[in-house]
């Protein structure tokens, strides 16, 4: 009888699988105790073997997919067994209930045509609605009406200006005709493609277009209303630029709402300095100017320019480009967990000062004994792990009507790999020497990196270390990795200037951040943990005693 294999959780923690690898094939024999495929989980990379013999006869995910825990994974049976009632399994069922729907889903259907036909829209009405100005724009708000109901309007005359997320713009029409019609007054926003205005000839029975436009209805003209959104997409960020000419034939770049402006004052654009860019006229120069900007004869203004253009401004051309990549499962796992322990666990944070130079002299002479080589970060372990027993309110986990309090130390040490984040646990880290505690962190980070540690031996940590010192970074805050109820985040060693004995000297010290859980550590009781924390790192020799 056929055998269905189930996506196996492979830690505590997990919740889907990705598939990695294949070993086998559809059609390969299969034996009790063969690896079946190399399966990634929140935390490794892990080979799941099989616990039946016979053929393999489906696979339910492919190599590089990934799905929850109990999904189907494959199925095992005799060469040549019927498996479509387990493929299927009720799939008949509710290809009847489909069928069996399917008439009165027609007949709603033909029902509801003929009264959903929309209203046409007169021909020669265009329907303008809030244009995206920008590409994070989702709703405007128009600062002004350049033109009231009424009004005639020509194919490139402002009609607003809309305040976008980003700046206040000028909205050109595409159109000519009478505005009929104002759909979002000034001071009001409206989303994108809500109805702005109507534009259309005179006479138009505006409530008749609203009831059209209201019901979906398209306009007369199809050929012309199929274009709106093309010339609309022409829309942006920086208001149109018209050339116009001055007296000595030189180009004159202005915006529309500028030129208009400027005829109602009576400005001659040419005397105009443009502030906008490649010396573009906008609003405000023509607002501002003032005639005595021009003293000298326009002869001479041209001589003058003749003798000093304006360099060009050249704009930097390139191509945008990204790619979007599949995140694997450690990664959604680490988003997932860090993210609950962020909003969930009221964080806040000591920072205290440490003083190396006893612990530099230490380590050096361990070092210079055979076959001995201790890290820092060992020291550091080492200091943690017997300050909590010294402080067990740190060595705890918040557990809602209880606190867990843990008598036993397992060390959580961070390390990175190149999918993300791994926590290996180093188990009862108080009754381990410094040279033992470096023996393990080294052989677990190993494994991690190569994706060969275990599941359980990344689990139970009651306390966690996390160390960018070797990357230079002085200072930085850490995400407690819950149900610990601190974090310990460790910086570089720092050579600087110190005063010892009144004295400024050289010193080295290190700055260290406990990241506490404030449901379960309070202030005085993380100050009093960093307290023995620094008694023991300054002075090595009583984590000898």
């Amino acid at each position: 009888m056929a055998e269905v294999i189930n996506m196996p959780r492979l830690s505590d923690t997990m919740e889907e699988g990705t598939v990695a690898k294949w070993l086998k094939k559809v059609g390969d024999k299969v034996e009790e105790g063969d690896i079946l495929a190399e399966i990634e989980t929140d935390k490794a990379t892990m080979e799941f073997e099989s616990f039946h013999e016979g053929t393999l006869l489906h696979i339910g995910i492919e190599e590089g997919d990934g799905a929850p825990v109990d999904s189907l994974l494959a199925i095992i049976g005799e060469e040549g067994e019927d498996i479509s009632a387990l493929l299927n399994g009720g799939g008949a069922a509710e290809s009847k209930e489909e069928t069996a729907e399917a008439p009165e889903a027609k007949a709603e259907e033909s029902s509801t045509e003929p009264a959903s036909a929309p209203t046409e829209i007169p021909e020669g009405v265009e329907i303008i609605t809030m244009p995206r100005l920008s590409d994070t724009m989702e709703e405007g708000t128009v600062a002004s009406w350049l033109k009231k109901v009424g009004d005639e309007v020509e194919e490139g005359d402002i009609l607003a200006e809309i305040e976008t997320d980003k700046a206040t713009m000028e909205f050109e029409s595409f159109y000519s005709g009478k505005l009929l019609h104002i759909g979002i007054q000034e001071g009001e926003g409206a989303p994108v493609d809500s109805l702005l205005a109507i534009i259309g000839p005179e006479g138009t029975d505006v409530d008749a277009v609203l009831k059209a436009q209201a019901g979906g209805g398209s306009s007369a003209s199809a050929p012309k209303e199929e274009a709106t959104p093309k010339e609309e997409s022409k829309i942006e960020e920086a208001p149109k630029v018209e050339a116009t000419t001055s007296q000595d034939g030189a180009r004159i770049f202005a915006s529309p709402l500028a030129k208009k402006i400027a005829e109602e004052k009576g400005i001659d654009l040419s005397n105009v300095n443009g502030s906008g860019d490649n010396g573009r006229i906008v609003k405000r120069d023509v607002e501002s100017y003032q005639p005595s900007q021009t003293t000298a004869p326009t002869a001479e203004k041209s001589s003058e320019t003749a003798t000093a253009p304006v360099a060009p401004i050249s704009s930097p051309v390139g191509e945008e480009s990204m790619e979007e990549v599949k995140n694997s499962t450690m990664r959604k796992v680490i988003a997932k967990r860090l993210g609950e322990s962020k909003f969930t666990a009221p964080h806040y944070y000591l920072t205290i000062e440490v003083d190396m130079s006893n612990a530099m002299a230490s380590r050096s002479q361990i070092n210079n004994l055979p076959d001995t080589k201790v890290s820092f970060n060992d020291m550091v372990l080492k200091a943690c792990a017997m300050a909590l027993k010294k402080h067990p309110q740190v060595n705890t986990s918040w557990n809602g009507e209880t606190t867990v309090y843990k008598h036993h130390v397992h060390m959580g040490v961070a390390v990175a790999v190149d999918e993300g984040l791994v926590v290996p646990v180093i188990k009862f880290a108080d009754q381990l020497s410094l040279t033992q505690l470096g023996t393990a962190v080294k052989d677990l980070a190993g494994r991690a990196r190569s994706k060969k540690i275990k599941p359980d031996e990344m689990e139970g940590s009651t306390f966690t270390v996390s160390n960018l010192g070797m990357f230079g970074i002085q200072e930085f805050t850490s995400i407690i990795n819950q149900p610990n109820s601190a974090i310990l985040s460790v910086g570089a060693i720092v050579e600087k200037p110190v005063v010892k004995n009144g004295q400024i000297v050289v010193g080295n010290t290190m700055k260290i951040t406990l990241a506490c859980d404030h449901r379960t550590v309070d202030g005085a009781t993380g100050a009093q943990f960093l307290q023995t924390l620094r008694a023991y790192l300054e002075n090595p020799v009583t984590m000898l005693a």
